[in-house]
């Protein structure tokens, strides 16, 4: 059963992820949910509380994807293909781009707690993706790095897949895009 809280989010993480965090307001989620304003701040009292309960949601969500590919991947090209997965799964939903790449883009007008969160999730994805690659026997004064250069070559994917457009309906060739940098960045790494 979806509680009113679980249905702002949703429509506040489609808002971001479409047109940004400046994008959007509470006006926009009430209109969507035929809810009012003042039912919306009784979960969320502000915008940032917002974010940090959106970020808060979609790192945990993220986690349990990154251990879905741990978990049906063997070796570290096939675990870093199927992370950059999940990113082109993401465009594949409308055109969304990682929330949390939106949120780092509008860096600098957002509130500290929202950017400390978003900094958060990016450890978390920066960690990971460097113990897949120090398992794959990187050097541990390369994996910091390398991890850095994969993450921003998939956030960058899905800016172009958005800059080409979308067929509707149709992830396709958007898809290709993040899978086919994910594919050419790790056989340069690995």
């Amino acid at each position: 059963m979806t509680t009113t809280a679980d249905r702002i989010l949703d429509s506040a993480q489609t808002l971001v992820q479409v047109r940004g965090y400046n994008g959007f307001s509470y006006a926009d989620i009430s209109a969507e949910l035929s809810i009012t304003k003042p039912s919306i701040h009784h979960h969320f009292p502000t915008k940032a509380a917002l974010a940090e309960a959106l970020i808060a949601r979609y790192r945990e969500r993220f986690a349990a994807a990154r251990k879905e590919v741990d978990d049906e991947a063997a070796g570290a090209r096939q675990r870093l293909v199927g992370y950059a997965g999940l990113y082109a799964e993401t465009f594949a939903q409308g055109g969304r781009i990682c929330l949390c790449g939106v949120f780092a883009v509008d860096a600098e007008s957002l509130p500290v707690q929202v950017r400390q969160a978003t900094d958060a999730f990016f450890a978390d994805q920066r960690q990971w993706v460097a113990g897949v690659l120090a398992q794959a026997g990187m050097p541990a004064t390369r994996t910091g790095a390398a991890a850095e250069a994969y993450l921003a070559s998939l956030e960058g994917a899905l800016l172009l897949a958005r800059a080409h457009g979308q067929p509707d309906g149709v992830a396709g060739q958007d898809r290709d895009v993040v899978r086919s940098v994910a594919a050419t960045l790790v056989d340069a790494l690995l």
